[in-house]
């Protein structure tokens, strides 16, 4: 299963203007983890994200999914094995009607029309939204255009999941639905997010970035808990862990 694993080793980027975004992040996620990446805003999160699924090349260091280096020649197999689901759907959809949306990826894999249908209609089954494959995506909720971006990447069925607020504008029932579909998933986790109490619920290690750099790293419950540490890094210990039994 080591095309599941997911390393950063010394990894760094800087802008094209210069902005510097990350520095020295290393950390190695083995098969089947569910990690959370956490920080105040400005941390580093999504550029970490983007750099995991080959959307941006490294200036300095290395990422690497399983034994292959992301690097402008391999970023077309980086990005078979790692999906992103970005923070924003509407830069996901982008097809007249969902289905398509869905079927694109697919279909620029070279996959035949039998087995893009099948892998359309199981993704869309999977996020609940088998209802609105003939929809175009301007005409859907905010929540139902989170679903819909997520099963573009699960049409895809990538050995790694990587999302960018993965809860961000859906209400009460769907980030319910996100959640139970998030335990249940066998492969690797990867997600940014504001979102601690999901977090806990679907994580069990937990990566806090400050200034582009990895300050803390370990089980989730134990960095999360914490409340020095993490007023010390912009964040605020969770509320279920302020109310949870000492026992």
């Amino acid at each position: 299963m080591s095309h599941h694993v997911v390393e950063a080793r010394g990894l760094g980027y800087v802008y094209p203007d210069g902005t510097p975004a990350l520095a020295d992040v290393s950390f190695r996620i083995t098969h089947g983890e569910a990690v959370a990446v956490v920080g105040a805003n400005g941390a580093g999160k999504s550029t970490l994200l983007l750099q995991l699924a080959g959307c941006l090349l490294p200036s300095s260091g290395e990422v690497r999914i399983g034994e292959v280096p992301v690097t402008a020649q391999t970023v077309a197999r980086i990005r078979r094995s790692a999906g992103l689901v970005f923070q924003d759907p509407d830069d996901q959809l982008f097809m007249p009607t969902v289905a398509e949306d869905v079927a694109f990826g697919p279909l620029n894999a070279g996959l035949p029309p039998e087995e893009v249908e099948r892998r359309v209609a199981g993704a869309l089954e999977r996020v609940g939204m088998s209802r609105i494959k003939d929809r175009p995506p301007y005409k859907l909720s905010a929540g139902e255009k989170r679903a819909a971006a997520l099963a573009t990447v699960l049409a895809m069925e990538p050995d790694v999941l990587v999302m960018d607020e993965p809860s961000s504008h859906l209400d009460p029932r769907g980030r319910r639905r996100l959640i139970e579909w998030l335990v249940s998933f066998a492969h690797t986790r990867i997600m940014a997010t504001h979102d601690l109490e999901l977090a806990l619920e679907v994580c069990s290690r937990v990566i806090v970035m400050e200034g582009g750099a990895v300050v803390a790293d370990g089980p989730i419950r134990d960095v999360l808990n914490d409340e020095k540490g993490m007023l010390a890094h912009g964040l605020e210990r969770p509320h279920s862990l302020r109310h949870a039994h000492p026992h």
